[in-house]
């Protein structure tokens, strides 16, 4: 079956209702998942900074497991091995008047978690990477450890934080592509669905692409400005321009300014 440019042309242009429902889905359950991310990495962080070694180990363990066992063995830990357990089944749920189905809380559940193994540790070394004359400051002045790890500490880490963190959210969105495998109604299973219907097979996931491709840009172009707003803010010029992001080559310089 010869390729159809009018069939591809018109599945870019003007996407069925099923590929934009399934478009939108991608997006918001990687906002959701690397929100509950953040969370849950910034508390196994400072688990891993505690000066209490069993709290320190059962963190360590937890990234330990979570970051050398595959994604999609995971997925299907959580959504068919424990329900053939008999330790919990995802069931639909209603909140707000809004229906949310059991596959969908499984997936936001094992993306959430497997994902703040590697928040815990990009966020560890955002912290490590403020000199320790800052907290030490903040203590002197008065301040709460706590208090000095939120209003000191995080907000100068965040500039080493930001750049990991975009990569890894530009990570999610194509990652949620094995979603399809517990029937999650997501981008590639519903591209899958549109190829079985129309045997267009190569056409369509050519689009799916340039979609996945569309939503990593975008995505670039919102890190690169979060990244100059932070570095800007830091008196640091010249961060990595678009082209770099999305080509690779050339080399950034980047320079302290001088106080």
């Amino acid at each position: 079956m010869s390729f159809d440019p009018a069939f591809f042309w018109d599945a870019l242009l003007r996407p069925s209702g099923p590929f934009l429902e399934g478009l939108w889905r991608t997006v918001y359950i990687s906002v959701l998942a690397q929100f509950l991310a953040v969370i849950i990495g910034l508390g196994v962080a400072l688990m891993r900074r505690s000066k209490r070694r069993w709290v320190t180990a059962v963190a360590g363990f937890y990234i330990w497991i979570l970051r050398g066992t595959p994604l999609l063995v995971q997925l299907v830990l959580v959504y068919n091995g424990l329900a053939a357990a008999e330790i919990y089944s995802f069931s639909d749920l209603t909140l707000l008047g809004v229906t949310v189905t059991g596959v969908f809380q499984a997936a936001l559940v094992t993306l959430a978690i497997n994902e703040s193994a590697y928040m815990a540790e990009i966020i560890r070394a955002g912290i490590d990477s403020v000199g320790k004359g800052q907290s030490e400051a903040a203590l002197a002045i008065g301040m709460t450890p706590r208090s000095a790890m939120r209003w000191i500490i995080l907000p100068q880490a965040l500039r080493f934080i930001v750049p990991p963190l975009g990569n890894n959210f530009n990570a999610m969105m194509k990652t949620t592509s094995i979603l399809s495998v517990i029937g999650v109604d997501e981008l590639f299973l519903n591209t899958q669905a549109i190829s079985s219907t129309t045997f267009r097979t190569f056409e369509v996931f050519i689009v799916a692409a340039l979609y996945y491709l569309m939503l990593t840009t975008l995505w670039s172009f919102v890190q690169a400005w979060l990244e100059a707003r932070l570095n800007a803010s830091a008196g640091i010029s010249r961060p990595p321009t678009i082209g770099q992001r999305l080509f690779g080559g050339g080399r950034a310089v980047v320079r302290a300014e001088a106080p």
